[in-house]
């Protein structure tokens, strides 16, 4: 058996509250695994821009304009995320999760394939990385309604008591993707040499992406359905004109709002550490350490093949604390580590570089592990995916924005200085936001999703 398989069978205690849904069963066993693969593959897409294409760009997008490009492609792709939450999480509240993620999965398949069958820059010019980065729009569209819909559908099939450890093992799919984009990098340039990596050796990762997202579409067509809880919420919506605006104004300003915004500065704090020790530190490798592509690749490889691991643990450490216990607790570390560990490896140089970057990602970002469940328990399932998606990707937008205010603020604080105090606000963020929401003891989170979205304390 897998471990979602093992994971996924039932204990000899029964819940307290038991679920509508079958919870371990073959169904449960289906959406988890799907959830789980399903963000490897989502993240593999994500990640692809980042790692695989970086030592492309002088040939894709022209000698002069590779750094710029670079920058704009992975911008691209994270502010098509927040807007593919808003539209993709409020059809999944209205036609069912399952549904949804198919056509987000479609959407990702084409946009991954379409990038690399897009001609180089020396047969059709600025053209080529202008429609890179328009597919990486749409495309990180797509990808936010995969996770927006098949994360909270996971979710709700998992058991009360394993949900972090499912959340964790769900989240921690990103630094494994990351990885094996790194290393599959790292070999086809070993194998192909970099000229022809740069000419059309890239393509193969992007073509692996998109045919893992085509594989992925299959396994849900014929193995995932609904969870039947929240097939039964939705059921009980009223029937009424589908309106963006008014659904995320219920969101944003309506009776979800405190939980919206609570959880945005949590995840706002979350990506402004990802942002500084994944996307700015692999650039940072090669500018300030003088590394290679191919060893920036591997140091950032085996970096987060340890964030994976650690990651994995972390959600079901969450549910041993309590969320709120946990959150805070690690946003402090994150805080006082972040910028002590960022300093020894990329100013003193008193950490070697496979160390302090694995030591940085492990102890700032490894915090997502409960991210997957936490959300899902803040919303109900009328509005589940909607408040998953947006609060998980609105708060990407300000994060993703680094290459336009991080200038101004080293034009003050430094070079190092400003990655220092960036990551000191990020824990501090997490630290401060996670204090603001419900406790969500051991005892609280022994109950399905829906009751603890409902009532957070079981004392109420």
């Amino acid at each position: 058996m897998s471990i979602v398989e093992t994971l996924a069978v039932p204990s000899q205690t029964p819940d307290p509250t038991p679920s509508g849904a079958d919870a371990g069963g073959p169904k449960a066993r289906a959406a988890v695994r799907a959830g789980v693969v399903g963000n490897y593959v989502d993240q593999f897409n994500i990640f692809l821009p980042v790692v695989a294409l970086a030592p492309a760009l002088a040939t894709v997008a022209g000698p002069h304009a590779a750094v710029t490009a670079g920058a704009l492609v992975i911008v691209a792709t994270l502010l098509g995320r927040p807007v593919g939450s808003m539209v993709f999480g409020q059809i999944a509240d209205r036609i069912g999760r399952t549904r949804t993620t198919k056509i987000a999965i479609a959407g990702t398949a084409a946009c991954s394939l379409a990038i690399a069958a897009v001609p180089a820059h020396s047969v059709i010019g600025a053209w080529a990385i202008t429609v890179i980065i328009a597919l990486r729009f749409i495309g990180g569209a797509f990808l936010a309604g995969e996770y927006t819909s098949a994360i909270p559908l996971a979710m709700e099939w998992s058991r009360p008591r394993r949900r972090g450890l499912f959340s964790g093992l769900i989240m921690s799919m990103a630094p494994l993707a990351q990885a094996s984009i790194a290393f599959a990098t790292v070999g086809l340039i070993a194998a192909l040499g970099m000229a022809d990596y740069a000419a059309w050796g890239w393509r193969i990762v992007f073509v692996i992406g998109g045919t893992a997202s085509l594989a992925l579409l299959a396994y849900y067509s014929a193995n995932v359905v609904d969870a039947p809880d929240t097939v039964a919420a939705r059921s009980t919506r009223p029937a009424r004109k589908f309106s963006l605006a008014r659904e995320l104004r219920t969101v944003l300003g309506g009776p979800h709002a405190g939980a919206f915004w609570q959880m945005f500065g949590l995840m706002t704090g979350l990506w402004l550490m990802t942002n500084m020790v994944v996307i700015n530190l692999t650039g940072r490798l090669a500018k300030d350490l003088g590394l290679t592509g191919d060893r920036v690749a591997t140091v950032m490889g085996v970096a987060a093949l340890c964030q994976a691991v650690v990651m994995a643990c972390t959600g079901h450490l969450s549910s041993l604390l309590g969320r709120r216990r946990f959150f805070v607790m690690w946003g402090l570390m994150a805080a006082a580590a972040g910028p002590a560990l960022w300093y020894a490896t990329m100013t003193t140089g008193a950490l070697a570089p496979a160390l302090g970057v694995g030591l940085l990602q492990i102890l700032t970002v490894c915090g997502y592990g409960p991210v997957g469940a936490y959300l899902c328990e803040r919303f109900p399932a009328g509005v589940r995916s909607t408040g998953y998606g947006t609060a998980y990707s609105l708060s990407i937008i300000a994060p993703a924005l680094w290459p336009f205010w991080m200038p101004h603020l080293e034009g003050v604080l430094g070079h190092d200085g400003a990655v220092l105090v960036v990551l000191a606000v990020g824990g501090l963020l997490v630290a401060g936001w996670g204090s603001l929401g419900p406790r969500l003891a051991p005892a609280d989170l022994d109950r399905p999703v829906e009751v603890v979205a409902h009532r957070p304390s079981a004392d109420d």
